[in-house]
């Protein structure tokens, strides 16, 4: 069978994503020390990047309208301006107020961008290769992501205020690619299809009413907890905790990345041939199982190799839970408040898993913290085993 190409405008997107995610990765080390400038504590450091996820949380749902409104291409575009604006204004910040308003502002336009380009990614991907699109945004996020912190590192050299002056510059390089490589970006439906106007938006009570809509928000819950949560915030603490050395932390994050980014390069087509349960399912056992034990895990390479083998988890289940949500949402209809809903359910998993983790690590240590990681995993898989495989090669029931 022959499968079509990765559409341009999709590639537009996973070069921008490359763009937005190196800028990111600039200020993500800087940050807790340019907070620590303003003579503040290590819990208001820690809010400063805490009020980033919560404001993209809280602003989700009228994200998702604005986007149902005037459109993916605008409101992308309108995100990516506002964060490089706030960006530039933090890094002239006088104190910790205006750095926590200008971070809160921040997250506003994350979410803007998020949702949108979720949501151009969505309607533009052909069916047949749903999987391989969202792994290749998936794939560009993350390499970005990986190199912007070494970046940032050399920039704080200069001064903690410089990278995020360069991270405005590189949002709105992203944004110039955007407006002029993406002009009136099309539903692609692979020979060509209906124009996305001849459908009304899908709203959240319809996708609702669907299985596997309902499975991916608990394994996005579970995913936002245990990968964006639970690993980046608390990983790190069990790592110095056991070695005692800083540098282990950051090669546990390192090789969890890498085991995600090498996970990438199959799971896309992998989700497009075998089907979106079994591989969503398998990412949330990976995940569970690394996760679960890591907590025991008593020497260096041990807590290394579980490191890798949890990021692999992260890696699979990635693009088959959005090629799940494409599937439920389809080409020719806008799904933005549907894909702003899950959002929200990773978000709420992301600022909620380190919080309620951190709590069980110090009333009864970091082994009982991870097992309870590990079954917040295993427990999303209960909703995915009686959800129906929508992919479109192996669909069992219509959506």
């Amino acid at each position: 069978m022959n499968r079509p190409s990765i559409p341009t405008e999709i590639k537009v997107l996973v070069a921008a994503a490359f763009v937005i995610a190196i800028g990111f990765g600039l200020v993500s080390p800087v940050l807790p020390a340019y907070a620590r400038s303003f003579n503040v504590g290590v819990a208001a450091a820690s809010v400063v990047v805490s009020v980033f996820a919560f404001f993209r949380l809280a602003f989700a749902p009228a994200g998702g309208a604005l986007v149902a409104r005037l459109g993916e291409r605008p409101i992308y575009l309108t995100g990516l301006v506002i964060v490089a604006l706030s960006s530039l204004a933090t890094a002239f910040a006088q104190s910790y107020v205006q750095l926590l308003v200008l971070r809160g502002v921040g997250g506003i336009g994350s979410t803007m961008f998020t949702v949108s380009s979720m949501a151009l990614v969505v309607r533009m991907a052909p069916p047949e290769i749903r999987g391989r699109c969202s792994s290749a945004y998936a794939t560009s996020f993350l390499l970005g992501g990986m190199l912007g912190p070494v970046l940032g590192g050399l920039l704080a050299e200069f001064g903690l205020r410089v990278p995020f002056v360069v991270y405005a510059v590189f949002l709105l390089v992203a944004a110039a690619i955007v407006a002029v490589r993406l002009r009136g970006p099309r539903a692609r439906v692979g020979s060509g299809g209906p124009d996305e106007t001849q459908r009304p938006p899908m709203k959240v009570a319809q996708a609702w009413r669907i299985q596997t809509y309902r499975a991916a928000l608990v394994s996005g819950f579970a995913n936002g907890w245990c990968n964006f949560g639970v690993r980046v915030a608390v990983l790190p603490q069990l790592a110095v905790a056991v070695h005692d050395a800083t540098w282990v932390a950051g090669a546990a994050l390192a090789l969890a990345s890498v085991g995600t980014a090498g996970a990438l390069q199959i799971s896309g087509r992998w989700a497009d041939s075998a089907g979106r349960r079994p591989v969503v399912l398998t990412g949330l056992v990976v995940t569970g199982l690394g996760l679960g034990v890591m907590g025991v895990a008593d020497s260096l390479a041990a807590l290394l190799a579980l490191s890798v083998f949890s990021g692999v988890g992260a890696g699979l289940m990635n693009p088959a839970q959005q090629a799940s949500l494409a599937d439920v949402v389809g080409t020719d209809r806008s799904g933005s408040k549907v894909l702003a809903a899950f959002q929200m359910s990773q978000d709420s998993g992301a600022i909620l898993g380190p919080i309620l983790i951190g709590v069980v690590a110090d009333q009864v240590g970091f082994a009982w913290a991870f097992a309870a990681t590990g079954v917040v995993a295993l427990l999303a898989t209960i909703p995915w085993l009686r959800a129906p495989e929508t992919a479109p090669a192996r669909q069992d029931d219509p959506v």
